[in-house]
């Protein structure tokens, strides 16, 4: 996944979960029922929540890997097949991910709100939200970081015109 996929996903993702959290009751302390985890993994599912974390497992084993590489470059070739089986076993670790991000769900909200939210994600509106909201968090950070850019054009002058007026020489 690339980094602008990932960021985008990431912004998506965040924009989603603020406004859930801002519209849904305070986190409830009690375990969620099994009926509001499997609404919950669905829910994770249709939304691709989890998919941010694609790339943690190997991206720890790829830092152990590195880590031993430092020390001796000549164990690459071992290294690598050793890294390869270790993702491949691993693999199966990512359900925690996936059951604790539909429990941070099932705790938030309740049963019903979770049947509505993926009600809301499977009806034609909420299914184009899902795939056109990546666009628009796209075209959003670009608009901003130019915007940034212009605007740091503006306060650096003027900074330095204060910065001049209180006697600093720059």
């Amino acid at each position: 996944m690339s980094i602008i996929l990932a960021t985008q996903r990431a912004a998506r993702l965040a924009a989603i979960a603020v406004a859930l959290v801002a519209f849904g009751p305070a986190a409830h302390s009690q375990q969620p029922s099994a009926a509001a985890m499997a609404t919950a993994k669905e829910l994770v599912a249709i939304t691709g929540t989890t998919t941010l974390f694609d790339p943690l497992i190997a991206g720890v084993v790829e830092q152990a890997k590195l880590l031993y590489l430092q020390q001796d470059p000549s164990l690459a070739k071992d290294l690598n097949e050793i890294a390869a089986q270790m993702r491949e076993n691993l693999k199966p670790r990512f359900a925690e991910l996936t059951d604790q991000v539909a429990k941070d769900y099932a705790t938030t909200f309740t049963e019903p709100e979770l049947k509505a939210i993926l009600t809301f994600y499977q009806s034609p509106v909420g299914k184009k939200l899902l795939d056109k909201q990546p666009t628009v968090v796209n075209e959003s950070m670009t608009f901003a970081q130019d915007w940034a850019n212009r605007l740091s054009e503006q306060v650096i002058p003027k900074m330095r015109e204060e910065l001049k007026k209180r006697g600093h020489n720059l």
